[in-house]
């Protein structure tokens, strides 16, 4: 297992030397070590590498197949594995499940193992259920990746702002990142929060108390019933983001929430958008983040999500060497 930052090249039989346990699909981050993330990172490291280079292509994955299977519309992530795994010299198939035999009828466990007869080696799959990925996983011998699952994990989005967060920082352990929006319907928040904790980040949650999941509240150290590492909770924005290193804006998740949730968007807006006077009270060198789409002058203002804090597109561009990092140590650029 590798602890230390230290380039793993596709290129390189040393890098096959490295080991992500013995994981077989990756699911959420609920189950990673440090040093299994810290692995990870070491080799998105040198996958952007060769994303510099003049011809962007290895052929660690030539004659391996990777289906995407996607429920829900997607442009980033989708993009993004499959990019990845072009890169790598896999063949890629991508599956829409609105012009799939799921429109008849089809169930998800007899899609995917169709799609296993069909010489999958990965399945890379988006699912508005919660667990979905895990069926999956049970049901077929292809890695699985989760490409977000219901409001429960989207680990490879966590990932990549790990990765930016550290590209950007130096370092993860000892930041405080507020994580600021509909939290309750964020799968993106869940697995942030779980790789953020494991790296030795200090995790501030905030949002409307209507947002935030059921039990939280801003004098909660932690939430067994959600599933997650202690954080701290605070429903006023401007004393959440007082000294923070990173402030990640969430997208208000309109097409997941029951109505009444809030009175009124503008509301919102006055109360938790993150604007420049609020990011005044961070620290100065301050990393603005969304996972992504922006609601323009929603969760964030304009100046801020296109003004010098702002990371969002680096976010997207470090998405294809994270994933590509994925793919390579799965494969058994690992073993």
């Amino acid at each position: 297992m590798m602890t230390t930052r230290q380039a793993v090249s596709p290129d390189s039989p040393a890098g096959a030397e490295k080991k992500l346990a013995s994981r077989h699909h990756v699911l959420d981050l609920d189950d990673f070590s440090r040093e299994e993330i810290e692995l990870v990172l070491d080799t998105t490291d040198a996958m952007k590498e060769v994303l510099t280079r003049e011809i962007k292509k290895v052929p660690v994955l030539r004659g391996k197949t990777i289906f995407t299977l996607f429920y829900e519309p997607s442009t980033r992530t989708r993009s993004s594995f499959e990019q990845a795994a072009k890169v790598l010299s896999a063949d890629v198939i991508n599956i829409a499940a609105q012009a799939s035999s799921v429109v008849k009828g089809e169930s998800l466990v007899d899609t995917v193992r169709t799609i296993q007869a069909l010489g999958a080696d990965f399945i890379i799959i988006r699912h508005p259920q919660s667990g979905a990925p895990y069926v999956v996983a049970r049901a077929v011998k292809a890695h699985v990746i989760n490409a977000g699952d219901g409001w429960h994990a989207h680990p490879t989005q966590a990932l990549l702002d790990l990765y930016t967060i550290r590209n950007r920082l130096g370092k993860i352990a000892g930041l405080r990142v507020v994580i600021v929006g509909d939290i309750a319907h964020s799968r993106v928040a869940r697995s942030n929060i779980w790789g953020l904790t494991t790296m030795g980040a200090k995790v501030v949650l905030c949002g409307p108390p209507t947002l935030l999941p059921w039990g939280l509240d801003e004098r909660s150290s932690c939430n067994e019933a959600y599933s997650i590492p202690p954080v701290t909770v605070e429903t006023n924005v401007d004393r959440a983001v007082e000294g923070a290193d990173v402030v990640m804006a969430l997208r208000l998740q309109l097409e997941r929430q029951q109505k009444g949730l809030l009175p009124t968007i503008r509301e919102y807006v006055q109360l938790y958008q993150v604007n420049a006077s609020r990011l005044a009270k961070a620290m100065p060198n301050v990393l603005v983040m969304h996972p992504g789409p922006v609601n323009e002058d929603i969760e964030i203002s304009l100046d801020v999500s296109q003004g010098a804090q702002s990371v969002i597109q680096e976010q997207v561009s470090n998405g294809v060497a994270v994933r590509m990092a994925l793919l390579y140590l799965l494969a058994g650029g690992n073993k």
